[in-house]
């Protein structure tokens, strides 16, 4: 298995050659991954904390072992993402009604509201981005999507 770690940006592939596409890829989503950390961090919320309030909101209430296995982190981790949302006032615990040992994570009003600022801003900033590739190249980005979805499904 020979892979090219000195690849230019740009360069075509041999879409048959699946060790270098998934050294492509990984290092290609790496960067997407660490950009938007850095861009779309909110305050002390990082990216990991918005992918759980997107959760709560979307999903509905949950245990913090459940979201834990939904982001595929460990539950020391949401713990901690947890707490952190919680200090903020974004997100509230109760007992849980079936379980009085565990608890439910509920996203609050204040949640809500920075999600959707957040939210606001991304799409605004992604979309700044967007509007500089050829229409070709964004038809390509959208045709990719549901391939990057089950590969994230799949990992």
């Amino acid at each position: 298995m020979k892979v090219n770690t000195g690849a230019g940006r740009g360069e075509t592939r041999d879409p048959s050659d699946t060790a270098q596409l998934a050294y492509d890829l990984r290092l290609a989503m790496g960067r997407v991954t660490r950009r938007l950390r850095q861009a779309h961090a909110v305050g002390d919320v990082n990216l990991s904390g918005v992918s759980v309030l997107s959760r709560l909101s979307n999903d509905g209430p949950d245990t913090p072992t459940a979201l834990a296995e939904m982001e595929r982190v460990r539950p020391q981790a949401m713990a901690s993402t947890l707490t952190l949302l919680e200090q903020r006032g974004l997100i509230g615990r109760s007992p849980d009604p079936a379980d009085g040992r565990r608890s439910i994570v509920a996203i609050t009003d204040e949640g809500r509201t920075m999600l959707a600022e957040r939210r606001s801003e991304s799409v605004h900033r992604l979309g700044a981005v967007l509007e500089e590739f050829t229409a070709d190249e964004r038809a390509a980005l959208a045709a990719a999507l549901p391939l990057l979805d089950r590969l994230a499904e799949q990992l």
